[in-house]
C-alpha cells in the first residue's frame, strides 16, 4: 500500500482502505500470546510512527469503526495513547485537531470500554501540557455532564476524574484561570444523582483536592461534608469506598470540621470496616491507621475500643480467597523453581508509587508503577494487613491499656481448633508486641514455649506467621537465661530454615536475622551449628529465598564480628559464597545482596578474608569502572546508550569500604595496583546522592587503612568534600564530615611525627595549628599512631612553649583523652602541665582551671596531680 507522506489534512479525514486493513491486521496480531509475533508488531508500529497520518488511523479505529470488536478498538486507542506520550510534540496540527475533536465527539460511546479508553486518551493529551492549549476541553466536558444521555454524562465524568487525578496541581493554579471555582460546586451537585456510577465519579473528583487543601474546596467544605454524610448508606460499594476515602483524608486536613461529628463518624467507620465489599472495608480500615497518628486519637477512641478491637482482630483472618491464592494447602514446594514475578525488585531507595486508573478495568500496559507485593500473589495491601497495622499503631497509642480488650480474645484464638483462627491469633500477638511489651511480660514465659511448639504446626501458614511473631519478642527472649528460651527458639528456627515449604523458609530466615540482631555475641557458642544450617540452605533454596539467606549471613557477621574469624568457620562459609560469586554475571542484580553480605563478612573476618580479597577487590573496581563508563556514554549519546543502573556501583563501593575496614593496612597493595582513587574522584562528583554518600564512606575507610595512597589526592578531594556539607542530603553530609575528620586526624598525626623528627623546623608554627591539632586527636583511641604524634607535640612545646599558651586548655583536654599513656609519655605530659602551672603561679592556675569542665578537672588532678 502507499503511505502518503504529505497528506493534506482535511477536517473530514478519510482512511485509505488498504492502510486500514494493514493496521487492523497489526492490532489483531498484537493480541497474540506469542512473544515473537508481539516483538515484530512492536517494530512495525515504531516504523509506522514516521507517517503523519498513522495516528489518524488509530483514532479512526477507536471512534468510527463500530464494525470492529471492542477489545481491538480499545487497543487502537491505547497504542495512540502511547504515541501521544512519546511523540506528541511531533504530531502535525491537523492530526492533533482531528484527534481532539474525535475524542470529544465520542466520549459518550455506548460501550463503557470505549468511553474509558477515550477518557484515558484525553487525560494523556491534557497532561502533555495541553490543558493550556485545549481551552475548550474543560468547559466542554463540564457542559456534557448536564446531558440527558447517561453514556455522555458518564463518559465525560470518567474523563474529568482522570484529569483531576493526573493534573490536580495545574487545575488549582492561575495558569488556567482557576477552573476549580466552577468545577467543584458543579461536582457537588452530582452527589445526589440517580446513577451510582455518576455519584461515584463525583466524589472521586472532589477527593483529588482534599490533601492539597485546595482553596476552591475549602470554601465549600461544609457542604462537601454534609453531602458525604448523605451518601453514607449508599447501596453502591464504589460510592461507599469513595466516602470512606474522603473521610480518611479529611482527618488529616480538616479535623476541626469532623470533630463535632466524631462519635457518629467512628460508629459509621466501625460498620464500614465490616462491609461485605472488601474494598470498602479496606478503605474504612485506613481510618483507624490515620486516626492513630492524630494527637486526639487517645481521647476520641477510648470509649469505642470494646467494639473496635474485635472488629480489627476479626479482619486479621485470612479470607478464603487469600488461602486459595497463597496455596495454603500446599505444604511442600521447595523443589519448584520461583517464577520471575515472585521476586520483588530490591531497592536501595524508597520509591513513590503513582496513582493508577484502576477503575476502568483497563490494564495500562506500559506504566511502571508496579507496586511491591508482600505475599507474592496476594495484592500488596489488603484488609488483613491493614487491620494488623491498625492494631499495631493503636497498641503504640494505648500501650498496656489495650490489653483488657485483647487478652480475652487472645485466649480464645491462640488455642482454637481451626487453623485459620489460631493463625490470626498468632498475628494479633505479634502486632501488639511493640506497644504492649511491658504488659505482656508476665504472660511470655507461658506464651513463648507455646509459640515454639506452633513452629511445628501441621499448617505451613501457621508455621510461617509464628516465625514472625516470635521475632517480635526476640528482645525479651534474649534478655532471659539463654538455655530457657533462646536455645530452644534458635534450634527450632534453624530447623524451619531447612523446611520444605518456601514460605516457611522465608519467614524463618527473616525471623532468624532479627534474632541475630538482638542476640549479637550470645550466638557465639552456637556458631558452628548456625553456619552448618545456613550453608546447607544454600544448596536447598530457590532464587527468592537465597536473597534472604544472604541477608541472614550478613547480619550474623555484623552480630558476632571477629568471633567469625576462625579457620573452621571460614572453611564452611566462604566456599559456597565464592561459588555464587563466580556464577553471577556482572549485570545480574542478585549481586546486590551478595555484595552486601560479603561486605559484612569481610569486616567481621578481618585478616581471615585475605585469601579471598584479591578477586573480590578487583571485581568491585571493575563494576565501578564499567558503571562510570556506561554513564559517560549515556551522557554523551542518550539516544544510543541507555543509562546504567548505578546501584551496581553503590554496592561495589560499599563492599570496598567493608574490605578496607576489615583488612586495614593489608589492603595497601591492592590499592597500589588499581586506579580506585581516580574512580573515586569521579564518584564523589556524581549527580546521584547515594553514589557520593558511598564514595565518601570509602574515602574515610581508605584514609584509615592506607593514608599514603590517599595523601597525594587530598588537594583534589577536599574542595569536593566541602561542597557536600549540605544538610539537605543528610547522609551525604554525614559521610563527607566523617571523611574530612579522618583526613584531619591523619594530617594531625603527620604533623606530630614531623615535629618529633625535626622539631626546630616545625615548632615555630605551633601556634597556627595547635588548636585544630588537639581537637582532631582527642577523639581517637590510644594507639601507636596517637603515641608518636603526641611525642612530637610535646617535643615542639619544649622548643617553643609560648606557641601553646593561648590554646593551653585545648592541650589539657587532648592530654586527658589518653586512657593509659606509656610511662615516659606520661612523664612528658606531667612536665609540661607542672611547668605551665609553676610559670603562671597557683592563683592564676586556679582561675584558669576553674574554666575546665568538671570531668577534665578531676582527671588531670587524678592522673597528673595538677
Amino acid at each position: 500500500m502507499v503511505w502518503d507522506r504529505q497528506t493534506k489534512m482535511e477536517y473530514e479525514w478519510k482512511p485509505d482502505e488498504q492502510g486500514l486493513q494493514q493496521i487492523l491486521q497489526l492490532l489483531k496480531e498484537s493480541q497474540s500470546p506469542d512473544t515473537t509475533i508481539q516483538r515484530t508488531v512492536q517494530q512495525k508500529l515504531e516504523q509506522l510512527n514516521q507517517y503523519p497520518d498513522f495516528n489518524n488511523y488509530l483514532i479512526f479505529v477507536l471512534t468510527k469503526l463500530k464494525s470492529e470488536d471492542e477489545p481491538t478498538r480499545s487497543l487502537s486507542g491505547l497504542i495512540l495513547k502511547n504515541n501521544v506520550k512519546a511523540h506528541f510534540q511531533n504530531f502535525p496540527n491537523g492530526v492533533t485537531d482531528f484527534i481532539k475533536s474525535e475524542c470529544l465527539n465520542n466520549i459518550g460511546d455506548s460501550s463503557p470500554l470505549i468511553r474509558a479508553t477515550v477518557g484515558i486518551l484525553i487525560t494523556t493529551i491534557a497532561s502533555k501540557g495541553e490543558l493550556q492549549n485545549w481551552p475548550d476541553l474543560l468547559p466542554k466536558l463540564c457542559s456534557l455532564l448536564d446531558s440527558e444521555d447517561y453514556n455522555t454524562c458518564e463518559g465525560a465524568f470518567g474523563a474529568l476524574q482522570k484529569i483531576c487525578e493526573d493534573s490536580a496541581e495545574i487545575l488549582d493554579s492561575d495558569v488556567l484561570d482557576r477552573p476549580l471555582n466552577i468545577m467543584i460546586p458543579k461536582f457537588l451537585q452530582f452527589f445526589k444523582h440517580s446513577s451510582p456510577k455518576i455519584r461515584s465519579h463525583a466524589v472521586a473528583c472532589v477527593n483529588q483536592f482534599i490533601i492539597s487543601r485546595t482553596q476552591a474546596l475549602m470554601l465549600h467544605i461544609d457542604s462537601f461534608i454534609e453531602n458525604l454524610f448523605a451518601l453514607a448508606g449508599d447501596e453502591e460499594p464504589e460510592v461507599r469506598k469513595n466516602v470512606c476515602r474522603a473521610l480518611v483524608m479529611l482527618l488529616e486536613v480538616r479535623m476541626d470540621r469532623l470533630l463535632p461529628h466524631m462519635h457518629n463518624i467512628v460508629e459509621y467507620m466501625l460498620q464500614r470496616t465490616q462491609d461485605q465489599d472488601e474494598n470498602v472495608a479496606l478503605e474504612a480500615c485506613e481510618f483507624w491507621l490515620t486516626l492513630a497518628e492524630q494527637p486526639i486519637c487517645k481521647d476520641v477512641l477510648v470509649r469505642h475500643l470494646p467494639k473496635l478491637i474485635p472488629v480489627l482482630v476479626n479482619g486479621m483472618k485470612y479470607s478464603d480467597i487469600d488461602i486459595i491464592l497463597l496455596k495454603g494447602d500446599v505444604e511442600e514446594d521447595e523443589t519448584i523453581p520461583d517464577s520471575e514475578q515472585d521476586i520483588r525488585p530490591r531497592f536501595h531507595r524508597s520509591r513513590t508509587v503513582a496513582q493508577q486508573h484502576d477503575e476502568d478495568g483497563i490494564e495500562e500496559e506500559d506504566d511502571d508503577d508496579d507496586e511491591i507485593d508482600d505475599d507474592d500473589t496476594i495484592s500488596d495491601w489488603n484488609l488483613r494487613k491493614c487491620s494488623a497495622a491498625a492494631l499495631d499503631v493503636l497498641a503504640n497509642v494505648y500501650r498496656d491499656e489495650l490489653l483488657p480488650h485483647i487478652l480475652p480474645l487472645l485466649k480464645e484464638l491462640l488455642f482454637h481448633h481451626e487453623w485459620v483462627v489460631k493463625e490470626s491469633g498468632i498475628l494479633v500477638l505479634g502486632a501488639i508486641a511493640e506497644g504492649c511489651m511491658q504488659g505482656m511480660i508476665p504472660y511470655l514465659p507461658e506464651l513463648i514455649p507455646h509459640l515454639i511448639q506452633c513452629l511445628s504446626d501441621k499448617k505451613a501458614l501457621v508455621r510461617s506467621i509464628t516465625c514472625w511473631t516470635l521475632s517480635r519478642y526476640a528482645h525479651w527472649v534474649v534478655s532471659q537465661p539463654p538455655d530457657t528460651y533462646l536455645k530452644p527458639l534458635m534450634t527450632e528456627l534453624l530447623k524451619r530454615i531447612l523446611h520444605s515449604n518456601k514460605r516457611v523458609q522465608e519467614a524463618a530466615c527473616s525471623a532468624f536475622a532479627t534474632l541475630e540482631e538482638e542476640a549479637c555475641t550470645e550466638l557465639v557458642p552456637y556458631l558452628a551449628y548456625i553456619l552448618d544450617t545456613l550453608v546447607f540452605a544454600f544448596s536447598k533454596y530457590q532464587h527468592k529465598n537465597l536473597l534472604i539467606l544472604y541477608d541472614a549471613i550478613g547480619t550474623l557477621a555484623d552480630s558476632v564480628g571477629h568471633h567469625l574469624n576462625k579457620p573452621e568457620y571460614i572453611q564452611m562459609l566462604m566456599p559456597p559464597l565464592i561459588q555464587k560469586w563466580n556464577m553471577l554475571k556482572d549485570e545480574d542484580k542478585d549481586l546486590f545482596p551478595l555484595l552486601e553480605c560479603l561486605s559484612s563478612v569481610a569486616t567481621a573476618l578481618q585478616s581471615g578474608f585475605l585469601p579471598y580479597c584479591e578477586p573480590v577487590y578487583q571485581r568491585c573496581v571493575n563494576l565501578v569502572q564499567k558503571t562510570l563508563a556506561q554513564a559517560m556514554l549515556n551522557n554523551a549519546h542518550p539516544d544510543q546508550y541507555e543509562a546504567p543502573d548505578k546501584d551496581f556501583m553503590i554496592v561495589a563501593l560499599d563492599l570496598l569500604s567493608g574490605l578496607a575496614e576489615g583488612l586495614g593496612g593489608n589492603i595497601e597493595q591492592l590499592v597500589a595496583r588499581s586506579n580506585i582513587l581516580t574512580l573515586m574522584y569521579q564518584c564523589m562528583q556524581d549527580k546521584m546522592p547515594e553514589v557520593r554518600q558511598s564514595s565518601f564512606a570509602l574515602l574515610g575507610d581508605l584514609t584509615k587503612a592506607c593514608f599514603p595512597h590517599v595523601k597525594p589526592c587530598i588537594a583534589d578531594f577536599m574542595p569536593i568534600l566541602g561542597t557536600n556539607l549540605n544538610p539537605e542530603f543528610i547522609s551525604v553530609c554525614n559521610n563527607a564530615t566523617w571523611a574530612i575528620g579522618e583526613i584531619s586526624i591523619q594530617m594531625a598525626i603527620t604533623i606530630g611525627r614531623l615535629g618529633y623528627v625535626c622539631p626546630q623546623e616545625v615548632a615555630p608554627m605551633l601556634q597556627q595549628f595547635i588548636r585544630p591539632w588537639c581537637t582532631s586527636l582527642r577523639n581517637i583511641r590510644d594507639n601507636e599512631e596517637k603515641d608518636s604524634a603526641f611525642r612530637g607535640i610535646c617535643t615542639m612545646i619544649s622548643v617553643n612553649p609560648s606557641g601553646v599558651i593561648q590554646d593551653f586548655i585545648f592541650f589539657c583536654d587532648a592530654v586527658a583523652s589518653w586512657i593509659n599513656p606509656k610511662d615516659d609519655l606520661r612523664d612528658m605530659f606531667c612536665k609540661i602541665l607542672h611547668g605551665f602551672k609553676n610559670q603562671v603561679g597557683d592563683e592564676n592556675w586556679r582561675r584558669f582551671s576553674d574554666q575546665f569542665p568538671l570531668p577534665l578537672k578531676e582527671r588531670l588532678a587524678a592522673f597528673y596531680g595538677v
